[in-house]
């Protein structure tokens, strides 16, 4: 059986490579490998993301699944007095993840590893962003992960999240509306949005 890069400890052999890419007007290079979400390229939804997501000039901020980093890197490159946690339940991406804040030269990071908002204790955050892993199922994993946000959440914060429109978008929707009472999209692109919805 093919493994999930949502598996917690992934046991095929890693196919390292190295993605140069530019991001909001910057130079980045991420060290990637097999056995982590979208090893090869930067996907379509987490760059809409990168490109569209809000962040507060300092506070904190939370990339929720940040596989080998991009989406948390780039918002500490671009906001250094923003501090930013990083988490996965993927080992092998957040060893990455770490390679990946130095190579990138972002002091302002914290990685750890765990499912969901477990490895970040109590914290509370002004922005959590997300490309959530749909294929994990949106009751076993999504659901858990919008509902933890309200909590996770200062109040005034926001929650940004990438969804494929014709995989599991409408259920990512119906969740933000039961959970926030409403959302605004705030980008859309190649059948992809990133939906905003803010703490009252």
């Amino acid at each position: 059986m093919a493994e999930h890069y949502y598996t917690e400890r992934p046991t095929s052999r890693p196919k390292l490579g190295l993605l140069r890419c530019r991001l909001r007007g910057r130079d980045f290079e991420f060290l990637t490998a097999s056995g982590v979400f979208s090893y090869r390229r930067i996907d379509a939804g987490t760059r809409l993301l990168i490109e569209s997501m809000e962040l507060p000039d300092s506070g904190s901020a939370l990339d929720l699944g940040c596989g080998y980093g991009p989406i948390g890197i780039v918002a500490a490159r671009l906001r250094p007095r923003l501090r930013v946690w990083m988490t996965d339940v993927n080992r092998r991406a957040v060893a990455l993840a770490g390679e990946n804040a130095e190579l990138n030269r972002v002091g302002n990071v914290e990685v750890r590893g765990g499912r969901l908002y477990e490895p970040v204790g109590g914290r509370e955050f002004d922005v959590i962003l997300t490309n959530p892993p749909i294929s994990a199922g949106i009751e076993k994993t999504v659901e858990p992960l919008i509902e933890g946000s309200v909590r996770r959440l200062k109040p005034g914060g926001s929650f940004q999240i990438v969804v494929r429109t014709r995989k599991g978008g409408s259920g990512v929707m119906a969740l933000l509306e039961r959970y926030y009472g409403g959302f605004e999209v705030a980008a859309r692109r190649s059948g992809y949005r990133v939906l905003r919805a803010e703490r009252g």
